[in-house]
């Protein structure tokens, strides 16, 4: 029965792992090992009764898909909510650091040189947002 958990994986390899993956990966395999008792019952060769259960199967492309889609919106509300939080840091640091230049320097404005190295955080997680919407990795 190595052939049928061989042809699942080789099935699933794209799909990013996840504990639903796993889950209806061994149900297919059970599934599919159950087929193939049933035919060896039958009097059918053990390859050949694989061979047979795997055919019969059908076609798993719809669940690969529904796999794929689900995994790629969990990646869109992390990126969401990865944006959301770099905007906010950002703010909440760079706020900090006009408060220490006013406070301790105010005749010295020196908080700009700063501002730009944080507002990177901001920029990238926008990208990687832009990226992630669009259907990329």
């Amino acid at each position: 029965m190595k052939r049928i958990q061989q042809q699942v994986d080789q099935w699933f390899k794209k799909v990013p792992k996840s504990e639903e993956r796993e889950s209806i990966k061994q149900d297919i395999v059970q599934s599919l090992q159950e087929k193939a008792f049933e035919l060896i019952e039958q009097g059918v060769d053990k390859e050949q009764a694989i061979e047979q259960a795997i055919r019969e199967f059908g076609d798993v492309r719809e669940i690969i898909a529904e796999l794929v889609d689900k995994n790629h919106q969990v990646k869109k509300d992390l990126a969401k909510i990865n944006l959301g939080f770099s905007i906010w840091g950002s703010v909440l640091i760079i706020a900090l650091v006009i408060f220490i230049n006013i406070y301790y320097t105010p005749d010295v404005i020196w908080f700009v040189y700063p501002t730009f190295v944080v507002l990177w955080w901001p920029l990238a997680m926008f990208y990687y947002w832009l990226r992630v919407k669009r259907g990329g990795s």
